[in-house]
């Protein structure tokens, strides 16, 4: 902050350097004290050039047609064709349309800013972790979920309202957090000769203002918030969700955002803190947010989901006894353990397999709270980018949940209002190379100018698992948004009552890794597949699950090609038709076939059980396994039911599964420890072709099936979990089944 009011005060930054470019401003910032996590930070100099993206009009993107997802009415849409992002630049004291993109997506947006960014490297070099040319710095709203995911929002943002403000950067400071110093760069020479002589000497000691005491409102009420918990859990009970991020938004008059920012900066420094602000626009976001969403050097991308909360203590034995319980609390690390896969599988999207795996497990801990977080890492394929990754992996899942599609569609239904900025994202990205770094914006206020006065609003939540207690998410929720509602003058400091403590990161040791294999298979969609006449793949059919991929991966680790069937898209619908199905495997000749997870029951995954039928009729002369829902698929296609587990729901807990040494788990150790990710049960009411070989220990729920005669398996739990470290052995044991074609 002080370094930006130095270059305030000598016209090159803000309303007073117009000779310069614009008066809008961004700052990404690495508070706290210096590590793996905060590195640099980066004043950028006035824009000159923005990208501004708004929500299209109801007639070119209406709303959804009122239904409810959290009851299994999951409608999925192809994403609308266009997302147009406007191209302005500064001119004569203003903003100036430019052009126009039409993008398919928000990976688009970036690849065809291309062709409006130099790739020249800045006349002024630096030696930091930002790029050495031109480059791209900014918000992404939460709303641009309807370019990432296959749905149509009930309660969209308002017509015209931003989605993304982006600018790119061509000069700036650069801070290094170790050293403490900071550089110039850019290609503007006399801005950046006289951004050197403004900042020679000591910059001045800044006081960080007092904010004016203010009132705010708040969007839910304490009970609304315990309703829309509490159908979460009936959700979950009902196999619809496993674990959803729901919140509410507090909101107040304040005196300027960018002294909010500077009081968070004192108050909750963070590693990827940021302020960016449009000022024609009245737009502002000042975030202090702990958590990565992406990072890319253009070969390895990195993610840091943070999952599993709890609150500094009033001295440091308390802070050591509260984070010891984090570390072993059930609720807590399964949580955190069902985001680290639904991560994995986000990231196998666009990583070559086998390259992804956890580099680190660690407790963080900022002023107020401690979290789990872990690092997640992979290679990216060839024909990947920073900016495809995004893409894949936005709205992060650590503030939407599993399964990824259908909570987003439940996240809409109970908040019923535009999340816009909270959940998005601020960073930055070179569209040339692929070199990005985004946040996830939580700690975050937006704030919105109303002729000369500002208005803001700070959301908060958690992920509601089936454990959650209602009245204690609330309190979670309200104490994660404590410090940012004192910092705009909402809460009084002696209102915050939540011990402070040192910023700190503890290294726990990451879970073994599998030994990669040289060679490993290539992941492909049905169309490559037709269109490059693969003929022998694993034929994987994906149920919408947010861990589908891991099995594909753990597939390709084998050295076999895997074609992944989307199961549950209208596209596909044709496959249920059974001479259409057999037209296609005749095709394909896949070497196995695994009908995936999903949300919901087999009964909504109609080419699941479609399939399901037909491999127990005999019909298909290769392997089939099934993975929860297919395993359930499987087992009610056999004639037997599937209910709600009678001791009710588990999500992400590694289990003991006792086994007759039959089937898959020939010479498997017994019991054999693996992740159990479903509310629903087959039962074994009567007489069926398929036999039972495995339990869970203890309660005796089916946890395997297996055929006498004909080579069709099923599992009830997730061999592909970090939670199961034996898991890939079943489907290594099952890959090693002869086809019969």
């Amino acid at each position: 902050m002080a370094l930006s009011h130095q270059l305030s005060g000598h016209g090159l930054l803000g309303v007073d350097a117009l000779r310069y470019g614009s008066p809008d401003r961004v700052m990404l910032v690495s508070g706290g004290p210096a590590s793996h996590l905060a590195r640099t930070s980066m004043i950028a100099g006035p824009p000159k050039k923005r990208v501004v993206i708004r929500q299209p009009s109801r007639t070119v993107l209406p709303a959804a047609t009122p239904h409810s997802p959290l009851s299994g009415d999951l409608r999925l849409n192809e994403p609308p064709s266009l997302l147009l992002a406007e191209v302005e630049e500064w001119k004569h004291g203003s903003w100036y349309h430019s052009v126009t993109l039409r993008a398919t997506d928000l990976a688009d947006v970036f690849n065809q800013l291309q062709t409006e960014t130099s790739i020249e490297p800045f006349s002024i070099q630096h030696h930091a972790s930002f790029p050495q040319s031109s480059f791209w710095t900014g918000a992404l709203a939460y709303d641009l979920v309807q370019w990432t995911q296959p749905l149509r929002l009930q309660h969209p943002p308002a017509e015209g309202a931003l989605l993304a403000v982006l600018w790119q950067i061509e000069n700036g400071i650069v801070i290094d957090a170790a050293s403490e110093t900071w550089a110039v760069f850019g290609s503007d020479e006399a801005w950046c000769e006289k951004a050197n002589t403004a900042l020679e000497g000591e910059p001045p000691e800044l006081k960080t203002p007092s904010p004016p005491l203010t009132l705010e409102t708040v969007t839910h009420t304490d009970e609304t918030h315990q309703d829309n918990i509490n159908r979460v859990r009936q959700g979950i009970v009902e196999g619809q969700v496993y674990q959803v991020n729901i919140g509410k938004h507090w909101e107040g008059g304040i005196d300027h955002p960018l002294s909010v920012f500077h009081r968070l900066l004192h108050s909750n420094p963070a590693p990827f803190s940021a302020y960016v602000e449009a000022e024609d626009l009245g737009f502002a976001l000042a975030s202090s947010s702990p958590e990565s969403l992406l990072t890319c050097d253009g070969e390895i991308v990195r993610t840091s989901p943070i999952k599993g909360t709890c609150p500094q203590g009033a001295t440091e034995e308390e802070t050591l006894h509260l984070r010891s319980a984090m570390i072993v609390d059930e609720k807590e690390r399964a949580e955190h353990r069902m985001l680290v896969d639904l991560m994995r599988n986000d990231l196998t999207v666009m990583a070559q397999p086998g390259t992804i795996g956890v580099e680190r497990f660690d407790v963080e801990a900022y002023a107020n709270v401690q979290h789990l977080v872990s690092h997640i890492s992979a290679r990216l394929k060839p024909e990947q980018t920073g900016a495809s990754a995004l893409q894949s992996v936005f709205p992060g899942g650590s503030i939407t949940g599993c399964p990824r599609t259908m909570v987003c569609a439940v996240i809409d239904e109970l908040e019923q209002m535009s999340r816009s900025f909270w959940t998005g994202s601020i960073g930055f990205i070179d569209v040339h190379s692929g070199q990005c770094s985004w946040n996830i914006l939580i700690r975050t206020l937006e704030a919105t100018r109303l002729g000369t006065a500002w208005r803001a609003r700070v959301g908060a939540g958690g992920g509601i698992t089936i454990a959650s207690q209602a009245e204690k998410e609330v309190e979670e929720a309200a104490w994660k948004g404590a410090a940012l509602r004192v910092a705009a003058g909402w809460m009084r400091p002696e209102h915050l009552d939540l011990p402070t403590g040192k910023l700190s990161i503890e290294h726990i040791e990451p879970p073994n890794e599998p030994r990669k294999p040289v060679k490993t298979g290539a992941i492909h969609d049905l169309e490559t597949a037709l269109e490059n006449r693969h003929v022998g793949d694993v034929l994987f059919v994906d149920n919408l699950d947010s861990f589908s991929l891991n099995i594909a991966d753990a597939v390709a680790l084998t050295g076999r090609n895997v074609t992944v069937l989307e199961g549950r898209i209208p596209r596909n619908e044709r496959f249920i038709d059974p001479s259409v199905l057999h037209e296609l495997l005749e095709l394909l000749q896949p070497s196995h076939i695994i009908l995936g997870p999903g949300p919901g029951s087999p009964r909504d995954c109609a080419l699941t059980m479609a399939i399901a039928h037909h491999a127990l009729a005999g019909q298909l002369n290769c392997p089939i396994l099934g993975v929860c829902l297919g395993h359930q698929a499987l087992a009610e296609a056999d004639g037997r039911t599937v209910i709600a587990s009678p001791l009710g729901p588990v999500h992400g807990v590694p289990t003991p599964i006792e086994h007759e040494g039959t089937g898959l788990f020939s010479g498997m150790e017994h019991p054999m420890v693996l992740t159990r990710y479903n509310s629903l049960v087959a039962v074994d009411d009567g007489d069926h072709a398929l036999e039972v070989n495995a339990t869970e220990q203890g309660s005796g729920l089916i946890m395997g099936l297996r055929h006498p005669t004909l080579p069709i398996h099923s599992l009830q739990v997730h061999p592909e979990s970090v939670g199961s470290p034996q898991g890939v052995l079943l489907i290594h044991a099952f890959l090693e089944i002869q086809s019969d074609g």
